[in-house]
């Protein structure tokens, strides 16, 4: 249940920050950091809504000793914690940021000010790593960039959209444990094309996000392979098991 004064509640908001997390204490002081940060630089009223799924350690304390309102998702899966945390928000405008990912002033400043021209229904960014990567998933990070910017397609560690566009396309499917950010991406290009608008993937500065699947990169790329050559294994929580886990931050 989200915790808001009643003052909260009566404010205006013009954006919401949502921020699916489970088990990230380590990593959400980091992103929550850079957030402020980021907010700092928008001149519109913002909020950061931290949805708790169903994490064991003190990823929800930790959220609001850092000023967030914390829902919780008692299910494990990102994309009902995604939907939980815009179901929550008040903002017409819906910024997804995962809680291993540092969002940039710059990048945030340019997300809003693409929202200004009422033709864009929304974007994400391209995306870098925090740490080092064996030079095959550098490669293939680089790829994905460029067709990011050419395709208009987005990593789930940055999505922003109007919520007339989020509502158009149902939010994240429910049905899917993995590859909902890529799904939702497609769904987003298709409403905007059906309504005449346009989607903006922000080249430079990109999301910085967490290096720390890559602590077993044949695994995590082994992964990627099973989701695109056996799509119905996004359903299978069992199948996506790479993507819950949590490795050990130092």
């Amino acid at each position: 249940m989200a915790e808001r004064s009643e003052g909260a509640r009566t404010a205006t908001v013009a954006y919401s920050v949502i921020i699916p997390a489970y088990n990230e204490a380590a990593l959400l002081p980091r992103t929550l950091t850079a957030l402020a940060e980021a907010m700092a630089g928008v001149d519109a009223p913002g909020e950061v809504i931290v949805v708790d799924n169903n994490s064991t350690d003190d990823t929800a304390a930790v959220a609001r000793a850092r000023g967030a309102t914390v829902v919780f998702e008692p299910h494990n899966q990102i994309s009902r914690a995604r939907n939980r945390g815009a179901a929550a928000a008040r903002g017409d405008v819906l910024v997804f940021v995962d809680a291993d990912s540092t969002l940039p002033r710059e990048t945030l400043r340019q997300a809003m000010q693409n929202l200004r021209d009422d033709a864009c229904a929304g974007g994400g960014a391209t995306v870098a790593l925090d740490g080092p990567a064996p030079a095959f998933v550098e490669r293939m990070l680089a790829g994905f960039n460029r067709v990011a910017v050419t395709r208009q397609f987005f990593a789930g560690c940055f999505i922003y959209c109007r919520r007339a566009a989020f509502a158009g396309v149902g939010g994240f499917d429910e049905r899917l444990y993995a590859s909902c950010d890529a799904v939702f991406s497609r769904a987003l290009k298709r409403w905007a094309r059906l309504h005449g608008r346009v989607l903006r993937v922000i080249a430079d500065p990109p999301v910085v996000t967490s290096a720390r699947k890559l602590a077993h990169p044949y695994a995590y790329v082994a992964s990627m392979v099973v989701q695109t050559l056996i799509p119905f294994a996004a359903r299978v929580r069992g199948l996506c098991w790479y993507w819950y886990r949590r490795e050990p931050v130092t």
